[in-house]
């Protein structure tokens, strides 16, 4: 009899062994997986709210979420509900399995299952038919999970798969899809709620059937009191709450950024960016709204950036993700477009840097020509002499095509692009028109450089991840960063700069405030105009709007703003035009006393155009002349002569001068005893052949006029043009035709090298 045990014994060991055996080798041959489906990717905000959901290839949405992120009463409830002993048994629950089997053939029908947590998980990741086969399989996937995962693992893998109805699998996506909330945030209630929706999701969806959802909670409660897992008063308060959840919808903001770090981030299930959901959620609301004021197939794009640590805080690219008409699926953000007159500022602070400017800096707003700039139309009114700052403030196009020029515009263009803003244009050579918004860029990266504003001069990459580093590097002095801000127009704690690009195409706004940067593009994203679009008017208002709502959010927040101190490098000096230096108030060549911001104590003279600096006939500025005692002016020869220095102002602004203050005033007459010998090196430049206001009339039975002109005085080639346009070019003497063939006003200018002009207006009948 012993023997014959012993044999049963020695056969149920092979068999055992020849069992293990067996699974190892399919295990090697059939490995297990828990990827095997396509991730699904969640993109969540700084607060973990889901911001946007990519589904798997079955449309099911997963948000993974970690054993550390649900409450620990959840984990009590799923854990008595579902499977007691899951600590202790190897994946299968023989006692359970022999239980559900005996109920389900006494009741003739399925009454309860014997499956535990670990086999549900197996035949989540690997359906199977209901069928002997297809629980062996399930059997066979269970072991595997045992085997390669621990206890953790596989109830973490339960809580990211266990089914919610619909398209929604995972407590994560449940917890948000029907509650509006984090899992760590689920009350008690819910979590019970949770725990059993997963049985019947479809039978029991709480926003379809909340009487049986109640049903099926309640039979927990039970449960938890039977076993004594909760304490009585706690059931009892539970099982008195009502069933209600959020209408269900899947996470629906910042798309274009999902799409964008989904692009970047392929492999990752939650992707966390940086961005405040609430913020998201009004600057969406506020751009629909905006979007009924624009013109047909218009866009807009907002972005939000809090400069204190570069991550962005909203973000908007497109007017409405869901308008195939104004190409909301564009992200405007990403897109190249043309700055306008965005890119002025830096400009402007690069010359400060380098010593060239101040903040009152004497320009010259005048009409001009150079070698790579060709206005065509010089009816528009002209500001004459203008300190840098408001050039800057009125974003007047001449001065700062006058510091482009002389700074480089190839060394504007690698500084910038040494900082993170590339320029791009169509040979990508750069000139003096990307001053003027003649090249391309993306606003991510526009408002990236306008960090250096903010930041004491160093720029920063944004981060729209968490993991995104925060790197820095400098692009501005802290001074000359500090002065600019000071030059950009302010208003209600907010600095700014508009622009509009060449034939209406894009309307820019960017703004600088104690915390943030903020971004505003309008325009159409095919690049067609829209007529009257101007960054002060189509992007301006949306601006301070955003400005208003983030103050607001600062005052709710009750958070201190940071303060962009003055550096100890800036001061304040008096400074006097048409020099640009120190002079007392009493020096006859103080002909206009400003306040200006100074860097490193450096008080730069007027800087003159290039055509001024590679002209001497014109020079300005300091200017030697010998007077006698008559104070007539002589030959520096001529017998008592004594030197004299007067202060010049550049000959193209003679026209927006003071009487006083031209050189027909400052310079005496010339002594005809003892004469200056060669020409006169201020020679004013004159139109001969017209009058100012004179009326002229065509001969009877003639449509048109003919007038010959020609320029007096002046240096070297002069450029005519009529009611703004040009017709023609001379050079010293010649003689041009002119040929009026429209009655009415006509305005006619003479331009030379130096920068002088001559205009006068006349009419034709």
């Amino acid at each position: 009899m012993k023997k014959y045990f012993l044999n049963i014994l020695i056969y149920l060991l092979v068999l055992f062994f020849l069992l293990c055996f067996g699974f190892l080798i399919f295990d090697y041959f059939f490995p297990i997986s828990i990827s095997q489906n396509k991730t699904t990717q969640t993109v969540i905000a700084q607060d973990e709210t889901p911001l946007w959901r990519f589904a798997d290839e079955n449309g099911i949405w997963r948000y993974s979420v970690k054993l550390d992120d649900v409450p620990n009463y959840y984990l009590d409830v799923l854990l008595n509900y579902e499977d007691r002993y899951f600590y202790h048994h190897i994946g299968i629950n023989p006692v359970s399995l022999i239980r559900a089997a005996w109920q389900n053939i006494s009741n003739d029908r399925v009454v309860s299952g014997g499956s535990t947590i670990s086999m549900q998980v197996a035949r989540l990741l690997y359906p199977h038919d209901r069928t002997i086969v297809g629980k062996l399989k399930q059997i066979f996937r269970t072991l595997q999970l045992e085997l390669h995962y621990s206890k953790k693992e596989i109830l973490t893998l339960y809580i990211n798969h266990a089914p919610y109805g619909g398209t929604i699998e995972g407590i994560g996506a449940a917890s948000w899809s029907y509650f509006g909330k984090k899992p760590s945030e689920l009350t008690r209630s819910e979590a019970v709620l949770l725990a059993v929706l997963p049985q019947s999701p479809s039978r029991l969806r709480p926003d379809r059937y909340p009487e049986r959802a109640k049903r099926a909670r309640d039979k927990v409660l039970n449960r938890l009191s039977e076993f004594d897992v909760w304490p009585v008063e706690i059931i009892r308060q539970v099982r008195q709450d009502e069933v209600w959840v959020y209408p269900r919808r899947a996470p629906q903001l910042a798309p274009l950024l999902a799409y964008r770090l989904k692009q970047k981030y392929p492999n990752e299930n939650t992707i966390h960016s940086t961005i405040d959901a609430s913020l998201q959620y009004y600057l969406e609301d506020m751009a629909i709204n905006r979007k009924k004021q624009l013109p047909p197939k218009a866009s807009l794009a907002i972005l939000v950036v809090d400069h204190t640590d570069m991550t962005v805080k909203g973000y908007v690219g497109s007017a409405d993700f869901n308008d195939k008409e104004r190409f909301g699926q564009v992200d405007m953000i990403s897109a190249l477009r043309s700055p306008g007159s965005t890119l002025k500022p830096f400009i402007y602070a690069f010359a400060i840097d380098e010593g060239m400017i101040h903040s009152e800096s004497l320009l010259q707003d005048v009409p001009r020509i150079t070698s790579d700039y060709r206005p065509t139309n010089f009816d528009e009114d002209f500001y004459g002499p203008v300190s840098a700052s408001d050039a800057l403030k009125k974003s007047l196009n001449l001065p700062a095509v006058q510091l482009m020029e002389l700074y480089g515009p190839k060394k504007f263009t690698s500084k910038l692009n040494s900082a993170g803003l590339p320029l791009l244009s169509l040979n990508n050579d750069p000139n003096i028109s990307y001053i003027l918004g003649g090249a391309s860029l993306r606003m991510d990266n526009l408002v990236s450089a306008y960090s250096a504003f903010a930041r004491h001069g160093e720029v920063a990459p944004l981060r729209f991840t968490q993991n995104d580093p925060m790197l820095s590097k400098p692009l501005l002095s802290d001074g000359g960063a500090w002065i600019t801000k000071q030059m950009m127009i302010n208003t209600n704690l907010l600095s700014y700069k508009t622009g509009t690009s060449y034939g209406y195409r894009d309307a820019w706004a960017i703004g600088i405030t104690p915390r943030y940067l903020i971004g505003i593009w309008v325009g159409r994203p095919d690049g067609t105009p829209v007529v009257g679009q101007y960054g002060s008017i189509s992007a301006m208002p949306i601006l301070q709007q955003v400005n208003s709502l983030l103050l607001n959010k600062e005052i709710r927040l009750n958070r201190p703003l940071p303060i962009f101190a003055k550096p100890d490098s800036v001061t304040a000096e008096k400074i006097c035009w048409p020099l640009g230096i120190s002079l007392s108030n009493y020096d006859e060549n103080c002909h206009r006393q400003k306040t200006a911001w100074v860097l490193n104590n450096m008080i730069p003279p007027t800087l003159g155009t290039l055509s001024e600096l590679n002209n001497n006939i014109y020079r300005s500025g300091w200017i030697n002349i010998w007077v006698n005692k008559q104070g007539k002016r002589v030959a520096a020869d001529c017998k008592g002569a004594h030197k004299k220095q007067i202060a010049i102002w550049p000959v193209a602004l003679e026209n927006w001068l003071l009487p006083k203050e031209r050189r027909k005033s400052l310079l005496p007459p010339i002594d005809q005893n003892c004469p200056i010998l060669g020409k006169d090196i201020f020679s004013t430049l004159m139109i001969i052949g017209l009058r100012d206001k004179q009326l002229i009339k065509s001969l009877p039975g003639k449509h048109q006029v003919t007038i010959d002109l020609t320029a007096e005085g002046g240096s070297g080639n002069k450029w005519w043009f009529l009611d703004g346009n040009f017709f023609a070019r001379s050079f010293d003497n010649e003689k041009v035709t002119l040929t009026i063939s429209k009655k009415g006003l006509h305005h006619l200018l003479l331009l030379d090298e130096s920068g002088q002009i001559s205009r006068i207006a006349f009419s034709s009948d």
